[in-house]
């Protein structure tokens, strides 16, 4: 009988992650849902209260409407079957469902910076949502955690993650950027911006002071600014006409695709550093370039899906009383021909 596999997914990068993994499971019976949680979490996403984050509104839209378009098995909350192994691109929450499974977190991308509410989540036990992504890893709830590179392992372990279930395997959707250097995207030799959804998520942004920062690094250059997915689109394009006239504004396209025609980069506290530095771009962060340079995703040429997915048929086989074993996963991992 094949091995049931539940995939949770949550912004369309964490569901297509999971979906190229779910590809390399073989002779595994996989389903998909939408990022959920239980308690007073649920009562609050079915009112709709939650709909800035990944358990409602436009992220759990966008998670159903890929597995619809890809046709992929839907299984909300993980209730149809009894599953032997689950995936999840979060560990913020882990619902009650799964916490006697066979669980592999895969880190979806960059994290948010180490602030008050970082301290304040990890000393004093609130809940890890507070604390957004700086808390990744922090649950122990899981068997493993898959990883971008050594760099970000180092990170993982500083923040008090166990060593032992720590898997460097690279990341899907990361690690092979030079492939968008081939585009259709019809400018180039410009300055890019790439907004944040920071306000919608009811984080502090100066938005006008990042518009003004990014027009003076431009220093006359075409300026594009591509808004967040999640953003309020109407407030964020009357800023920018305001703050940065003769910008371009765009609310949809690959913004890969556009830092690969770009010159320069301009974010804050965002994943797509990364591209940019992969392909040589000039690139401004409220990241510090060095430490982003350490943390720097393992390009792989696009193998890290198979990569996860030969630790997690190993994790299979392995008894679930048996302790894991670091080095035989991180061998198996590395096993893929790249």
């Amino acid at each position: 009988m094949s091995k049931k596999i539940l995939f949770i997914g949550g912004s369309v990068n964490q569901t297509s992650m999971m979906h190229q993994i779910s590809l390399k499971m073989e002779d595994c019976d996989c389903y998909f849902s939408p990022y959920y949680g239980d308690g007073y979490i649920d009562f609050f996403a079915k009112r709709g209260v939650l709909d800035f984050s990944i358990l409602g509104g436009k992220f759990k839209k966008s998670t159903e409407d890929y597995i619809k378009t890809h046709q992929l098995k839907m299984d909300y909350k993980g209730e149809k079957n009894d599953y032997d192994l689950v995936f999840t691109g979060s560990d913020l929450i882990i619902p009650k469902n799964i916490r006697d499974k066979k669980v592999i977190l895969v880190q979806e991308g960059m994290t948010d910076p180490e602030n008050l509410m970082f301290h304040l989540v990890k000393h004093l036990g609130l809940p890890r949502w507070m604390a957004s992504t700086s808390v990744t890893g922090l649950s122990d709830l899981y068997d493993i955690l898959c990883v971008a590179s050594e760099g970000y392992r180092d990170l993982f372990i500083r923040k008090g993650v166990k060593p032992e279930k720590i898997v460097v395997t690279g990341i899907p959707n990361f690690d092979n950027l030079i492939q968008y250097m081939n585009n259709d995207f019809p400018l180039k030799y410009f300055v890019l911006a790439a907004t944040s959804d920071s306000r919608e998520t009811f984080k502090y942004e100066n938005r006008k002071k990042f518009i003004l920062d990014c027009v003076q690094i431009a220093n006359g250059k075409q300026l594009i600014f591509k808004l967040h997915p999640n953003e309020n689109f109407d407030k964020a394009t009357k800023e920018i006409e305001k703050y940065a006239p003769g910008a371009l504004i765009y609310t949809s396209g690959d913004i890969n695709e556009m830092i690969a025609n770009c010159d320069i980069l301009i974010t804050k506290y965002s994943s797509v550093s990364y591209v940019g530095l992969c392909l040589g771009k000039e690139v401004h962060s409220y990241f510090d370039l060095e430490e982003l340079k350490k943390l720097n995703p393992i390009q792989n040429n696009g193998t890290s899906a198979e990569r996860i997915a030969k630790v997690a048929l190993q994790l299979l086989e392995q008894p679930k009383s048996l302790p894991i074993n670091n080095n035989e996963f991180q061998n198996i991992s590395e096993t893929v021909n790249v």
